[in-house]
């Protein structure tokens, strides 16, 4: 089975919703998506997530299902002020990379400054709501592995979904600590990425990734790099 990941476009955070620009970067990823062949269509049911799913299912002529545990990851000191900035993963991230610190430990749940965060329970609700959607699929996560209990599939779906949840799925895919994948990965608006799980029924398989990231059919659409609020 492949996976087509796509994130949603230029968003309105107050309204939810997509700017006239993330509508544009829609159209054209929806335009993009016409060579995957793609057959069932998945969304987050934030609107914004949505709203770009819609866009990809009218070119297709294909439903959207919603899916409750794809929404974003949300963070917040647990300890913080009502009010106080919130400081996301990412410049977490990037500030212990420019300080040389380390961004590969596997306990990194239990270290500051992620252990008093919500963003460790979000992560852990995406990788369990991930996997839960995959056993269902036939594949069933075993340690580091998926063991394959169903008959091999070569349909391809999409996903429609958030930088955050995309990253944490990813990390949990490919067994790297979400702070280091906050660091590698660069998710531009209705980027597209495509991973694959292969192999017969009964083998352990490692989903291999085609693509990460690609936002070329945005390229001359432009819009500044974000992520959640």
């Amino acid at each position: 089975m492949k996976i087509v990941y796509v994130r949603y476009g230029q968003p309105d955070y107050k309204t939810d919703t997509l700017t006239p620009l993330g509508r544009l970067q829609a159209a054209a990823a929806a335009k993009q998506l016409r060579a995957f062949g793609i057959t069932e269509i998945y969304s987050s049911p934030l609107g914004r997530a949505r709203e770009t799913a819609q866009f990809a299912a009218d070119e297709l002529g294909l439903d959207v299902t919603v899916i409750d545990n794809f929404r974003e990851l949300g963070w917040g000191d647990l300890n913080a002020e009502q009010g106080a900035r919130k400081i996301t993963p990412w410049e977490f991230a990037h500030r212990f990379a420019a300080e040389g610190k380390g961004l590969t430990d596997t306990d990194w749940r239990e270290k500051e400054p992620w252990y008093h965060n919500k963003v460790v329970e979000r992560v852990q609700i995406a990788t369990d709501g991930f996997d839960a959607f995959m056993e269902q699929r036939g594949y069933r996560r075993e340690g580091e592995y998926y063991r394959v209990i169903g008959e091999k599939s070569d349909k391809t779906i999409a996903i429609f979904g958030h930088g955050g949840h995309s990253t944490a799925i990813f990390s949990h895919m490919m067994n790297v600590p979400f702070p280091l994948a906050c660091h590698l990965f660069r998710l531009d608006f209705t980027n597209i990425s495509v991973f694959c799980f292969n192999s017969n029924e009964g083998d352990y398989v490692v989903p291999r990734f085609d693509m990460i990231g690609n936002a070329e059919h945005i390229h001359g659409i432009e819009a500044p790099l974000a992520f959640m609020e």
